[in-house]
């Protein structure tokens, strides 16, 4: 599939169960592999940071008091990213809040998610950890900007995915984005990658 959203959150906790709301959300849209378009925006969803929150990211309560509402901004990044793919670093946590955020705008939200670092735990064991920090230092790719700020995170987690392909590419023969084989890759187990792989192949 040429066109992949590699998308990216930022928010006031962990889960949006417990009442946690997105502050900031980024996309970088990919193109077969090269980056064609970005959409980032702080929302106001009304609730407040705590104050460690905005430590970590440099987000603060009157930063989203003047941003759009949560809602405007979530239907405008599901107009961005259409029917492309998703994909994030540690898609789990960006899963949920796409999908509560979406939810609470009327909106579905039917892609499914390809997880980088589900994919990297596979492909780089002997990284240090898989942290998308570390992975970006592990393999020298740019840093784009801030640590937990939605853009910069989204932006290294798509030069995350151009690694992940190139070593699919090197190592197993595999050319181009195949979202269906990477999301089956991220469920095999991790004994079985080159068995799995092989077969593919």
């Amino acid at each position: 599939m040429s066109l992949t959203a590699v998308i990216d959150f930022e928010t006031t906790g962990i889960s949006p169960a417990c009442g946690d709301r997105a502050t900031e959300v980024a996309i970088v849209l990919l193109e077969n592999g090269r980056v064609v378009d970005r959409f980032q925006s702080l929302m106001n969803a009304g609730v407040r940071i705590p104050a460690f929150i905005t430590q970590l990211t440099g987000i603060t309560n009157a930063m989203v008091a003047a941003a759009p509402a949560a809602e405007k901004v979530m239907g405008e990044a599901s107009r961005f990213v259409g029917q492309a793919p998703l994909v994030a670093h540690n898609a789990a946590f960006d899963r949920k809040f796409w999908q509560a955020e979406l939810q609470r705008a009327g909106l579905d939200a039917p892609q499914p998610f390809i997880c980088t670092l589900l994919l990297s735990r596979r492909l780089y064991p002997q990284a240090p950890n898989h942290k998308l920090g570390s992975l970006v230092d592990y393999h020298r790719l740019p840093k784009t900007g801030q640590a937990h700020r939605a853009l910069a995170d989204a932006e290294m987690a798509a030069e995350l995915l151009g690694q992940i392909q190139r070593d699919l590419q090197s190592r197993h023969g595999v050319a181009g984005m195949d979202h269906a084989l990477l999301m089956a890759l991220q469920r095999c187990a991790k004994s079985a990658v080159n068995s799995f792989m092989a077969r593919y192949a």
